[in-house]
């Protein structure tokens, strides 16, 4: 199976179905973060802590990292950063364009898996914004020594990722009866952990393939790479009973010393 192939032509056609997470800013939130007056989102809900990112963006250098879809990035531009954006999907790339053009950003966009920069050059990036996107990858450590390489030193890496644990339930069974019963050992694989008639009966055959990743990848993976924490918080998703129970998302702040 080829991962990358699948999902790039998965979340092109989520693009045009009119995925929540392909929908472009408005001239209105434009106009705001040219103020001063934005947030932005690594996990679904959260707004990321301004104290995350330098007080001043102009004259920052920002990789939004498989964070294509006309959000983050143009509001990161419109705040005066010079940003951009890569991504696997052309569709989600082309929203990020269509902002860009459409308010004279400086914004650039280039297609790419998140585990190979290899089109940049060491340390030309002072900010890395990367929102949960490592689900859609089998291997997440590579992300990680990338985006290591491409920052300068005393660049910061902004990271959201999924709550690992949400991956074991049965989610045939929450969806039809509310009913979160164990099912699957972690990390969980589209590829290896349900069949692939069990997987397109539930989710359909376009829909992206999905991997968990545990939070020694996560977390431990991050400090392997050479990266130092110093932020963390936890998200929740909006209208998910589950999240009753515990949080849906993490996200980290870390620093290449």
């Amino acid at each position: 199976m080829d991962v990358g192939n699948h999902n790039q032509q998965a979340w092109d056609k989520l693009v045009k179905d009119g995925n929540e997470w392909t929908i472009p800013v408005s001239r209105e939130e434009i106009a705001a973060a040219r103020k001063g007056n934005w947030q932005v989102l690594l996990t679904e809900s959260r707004p990321v802590p301004r104290a995350w990112f330098p007080q001043d963006l102009h004259g920052c250098n920002i990789l939004c990292l498989a964070s294509g879809g006309g959000q983050q990035g143009p509001l990161l531009a419109a705040a005066g950063a010079s940003v951009t954006t890569y991504d696997l999907s052309a569709e989600q790339l082309q929203r990020d364009q269509v902002v860009a053009e459409r308010e004279g950003l400086d914004l650039l966009t280039v297609q790419g898996d998140m585990r190979d920069l290899s089109v940049f050059s060491d340390g030309c990036f002072d900010l890395i914004f990367h929102p949960v996107s490592d689900v859609f990858i089998p291997d997440v450590l590579p992300v990680w020594q990338e985006a290591f390489r491409v920052l300068r030193t005393g660049g910061v890496l902004l990271a959201g990722f999924s709550n690992p644990v949400e991956y074991c339930f049965d989610q045939e069974l929450a969806e039809k009866e509310g009913i979160y019963q164990v099912k699957y050992a972690l990390p969980y694989s589209d590829l290896t952990s349900i069949t692939a008639e069990d997987r397109e009966r539930i989710y359909g055959k376009d829909e992206p393939y999905e991997f968990s990743h545990t939070l020694d990848e996560y977390i431990g993976g991050q400090i392997k790479a050479g990266f130092i924490i110093t932020g963390f918080y936890e998200s929740y998703r909006a209208n998910d009973p589950i999240a009753q129970y515990m949080p849906s998302y993490f996200a980290t702040r870390a620093i290449k010393n």
